[in-house]
């Protein structure tokens, strides 16, 4: 009997907020691996919207009953992380060309700090292309409609944040 090792992959992000586009990479993602861990970033050089506990909150209700998918969060590097849970593989989900240029760049750069952790690459679906968490929160800001783009859960994350304020400050 061989002992076959466990495929552990990260899907990392900052998902402020989780969009349609997220949760099909990591439904189709889930396959690649025994198990998925959707790493919710804590500190970024981008201003986040909700904080890490209200990411992992709207992440974890998204995915709940998905067999195989852990989320949790991390604020370290990103290898280091990946390391630390035992995973070999970071998936990234590619929306457009623009976004391949960026993310080849942090894969090489991953692959130069931690040779043994590799990067695997996963188109969206066609139709959550345009979808990125910056335009999202842009049109829920002022009143659009985003359901389209995010589930109805989200919906009302995103209303009552921007409710409270008008511009999503607190």
């Amino acid at each position: 009997m061989t002992d076959k090792k466990r495929r552990v992959g990260v899907y990392p992000g900052t998902f402020d907020p989780v969009t349609k586009g997220h949760l099909d990479i990591i439904r189709r993602g889930r396959g690649l691996f025994d198990e998925l861990i959707v790493g919710v970033a804590e500190s970024t050089s981008k201003t986040t919207l909700f904080s890490v506990k209200e990411r992992l909150a709207m992440m974890r209700a998204e995915l709940k009953g998905v067999k195989g998918v852990r989320v949790e969060s991390f604020d370290t590097l990103l290898v280091d992380y990946v390391k630390s849970v035992g995973a070999t593989t970071v998936l990234r989900g590619l929306r457009v060309i623009s976004d391949f240029e960026y993310e080849f760049q942090m894969a090489l750069t991953n692959r130069r700090i931690e040779p043994s952790v590799e990067t695997v690459f996963m188109m969206t679906q066609d139709n959550y292309a345009p979808i990125s968490s910056r335009f999202i929160k842009e049109i829920a800001r002022f009143g659009g409609d985003i359901s389209h783009f995010v589930t109805p859960k989200v919906v009302l994350r995103l209303k009552s944040r921007y409710s409270k304020t008008g511009s999503g400050k607190e």
